[in-house]
């Protein structure tokens, strides 16, 4: 479009400037994904969908939501929970008053019918929640109540945090996977698409939000960016009010800048960035070649290159400092994550990937050990990671050639399997079950071409499944901490996928026109906006400066 080719030039003009430009007060600048054109997406029930943010938390809402800064569950659009019949029934309580953004009632049987959409589109399911329940009923306007086919307490971090969707709109829908939304009715604090172009789009509040007086902001603004580097001169120069960017030199380049205004809060909350090998592609089914792998990794260098020191090098239980609790130490010395070079050879050469007198390693069909490493293009930090870590597997041998793919391409490839090494996330969750059941269950497997939800590795064992189900029955903190401490020594000794660091909650804010964000001091939420559903938390507490 000329209008697209015309407007970024202008967006990248206005963020160079040395003053920010004016805007209608109230608007609140956003930056939280790259890309270099927008498509117009608000699909909050699949994964696979690439819906545009804030689509899961913020235009639509779960129940209950977890915040991991404070540790503790925040009633939503559930006021409270109970369970019954020896864990087998879950109800929720559901607030009364809240409406849909086109001013019909929220009630129960909206409830009713997500989680019939789940049941009717597998594809939708993302979460497995109908493997452990078998019903889901309106006990009146205000009660659900869900059964459940076994003794499951991680069932309720899946349940309460579900995003609910209202019936009257989506039981018009014909293929509720492939439905992009494009006019979202919600109960969130942001419905209303004021603005949808290639290089910008707009949010404005919703009519009907439950919560007396919020949102205070008026308006939420997006800019389309292709590049961190793009993303973060917009922040810099005063153009964005919240980001969850990477900025290199933080302090420096953007604290510094206006000591008084601009604040960041990288907590190690973020999950954890593996390097993950496609374990259907050998010789990474090998636990010797991964393990390979991560020795030949020189983590102090990587963190210090790619993420400028924000964070630190993974251990062998690959936790983030949100689990610090969970963490087994005597699984954290494993020495599979320790730089060692010398091992890494002794066990390429234990499978038989000989290196021959050029130097390179050959798979035992002869040619030579090549792989491929997938990372998105523009994301300065993972890039710089990709070259370290394709430097450091090239003193093994091994020839890697670093791929960058705009965003979307790279997540369906990851999705569905279709790549050899990928730096990525992790799932995470209240407790580290969401974490290893996804690295780690059988259950959490799809054939490769099928969208994954995670298990991108595609690597699955019993024996980690079996603890993984007594940690769903286990109800006291000791059981739970002796079955987690169980699965840490598994995960360590198959090695799925290869941790890197703890990934930083990245969050900045600019409280020259809103306050109210969250810091270290006020952990209320993570300042990251990537950090769903707190993200709801922040968008109702966050109030325009008066001028």
């Amino acid at each position: 479009m000329k209008f697209a080719r015309v407007l970024l030039p202008f967006v990248l003009l206005l963020a160079c400037s040395s003053e920010p430009r004016p805007r209608p007060p109230g608007v609140l600048f956003v930056s939280v994904e790259q890309q270099s054109a927008w498509v117009r997406n608000f699909n909050p029930l699949f994964a696979g969908a690439n819906a545009r943010w804030p689509t899961k938390a913020g235009i639509y809402e779960c129940m209950e939501v977890f915040s991991s800064a404070q540790g503790k569950w925040v009633p939503w659009l559930a006021t409270a929970h109970a369970w019954a019949d020896e864990q087998k029934t879950l109800r929720f309580t559901l607030r009364e008053n809240v409406r849909w953004s086109d001013g019909r009632p929220f009630t129960a049987d909206d409830v009713v019918f997500t989680f019939g959409l789940l049941k009717k589109h597998a594809a939708l399911d993302s979460g497995g929640v109908w493997s452990f329940i078998t019903d889901v009923k309106a006990e009146g306007p205000h009660t659900v109540a869900f059964t459940f086919s076994r003794v499951f307490m991680p069932g309720f971090a899946y349940l309460a945090h579900q995003v609910v969707v209202p019936k009257h709109v989506w039981e018009h829908v014909a293929d509720p996977v492939t439905f992009t939304n494009p006019e979202p009715v919600a109960t969130g604090p942001f419905t209303q698409v004021s603005l949808f172009r290639n290089q910008v789009y707009e949010l404005g509040r919703n009519p009907h939000y439950w919560m007396p007086g919020k949102p205070a902001v008026s308006a939420l603004r997006f800019l389309a960016f292709p590049t961190n580097d793009q993303a973060n001169m917009a922040l810099v120069e005063g153009e964005v009010d919240w980001a969850g960017n990477f900025v290199p030199a933080v302090d420096r380049t953007f604290v510094a800048r206006d000591p008084a205004h601009h604040h960041r809060w990288f907590p190690l909350y973020g999950s954890t960035v593996f390097l993950y090998p496609n374990t259907t592609r050998p010789p990474l089914d090998d636990v010797r070649v991964r393990k390979a792998l991560s020795m030949a990794v020189d983590r102090e260098r990587l963190v210090e290159v790619a993420m400028y020191g924000y964070t630190r090098p993974a251990d062998a239980t690959a936790l983030n400092d949100a689990y610090t609790d969970w963490k087994d130490p005597e699984v954290a010395k494993d020495a599979w994550t320790h730089h060692d070079l010398a091992q890494a050879n002794k066990l390429l050469d234990e499978v038989g990937l000989v290196r021959g007198a050029d130097g390179v390693r050959r798979l035992p069909d002869g040619k030579p050990f090549a792989l491929d490493l997938e990372v998105v293009s523009g994301w300065s930090d993972w890039v710089r990671a990709g070259q370290v870590v394709s430097r450091d597997l090239g003193k093994l041998g091994i020839s890697v050639q670093l791929k960058t793919y705009e965003f979307g391409t790279w997540q369906t490839r990851l999705q569905k399997g279709e790549f050899q090494l990928a730096i990525s996330w992790s799932l995470d969750g209240p407790t580290p079950y969401n974490f290893y059941k996804w690295l780690l269950s059988p259950r959490t497997v799809v054939p490769v071409g099928q969208v994954a939800a995670a298990n991108w590795h595609r690597l699955g064992d019993e024996e980690a499944d079996a603890l993984l189900v007594r940690f769903e029955r286990a109800v006291t903190p000791e059981e739970q901490h002796a079955l987690m401490a169980a699965v840490q020594r598994r995960f360590s000794a198959l090695a799925p996928a290869i941790p890197l660091f703890p990934n930083p909650s990245w969050g900045e804010s600019n409280s020259r026109r809103f306050t109210g964000f969250p810091t270290e001091k006020n952990p209320y939420a993570r300042l990251a906006p990537h950090a769903e559903p707190d993200s709801l938390l922040v968008l109702t507490e966050l109030v325009p400066r008066e001028r």
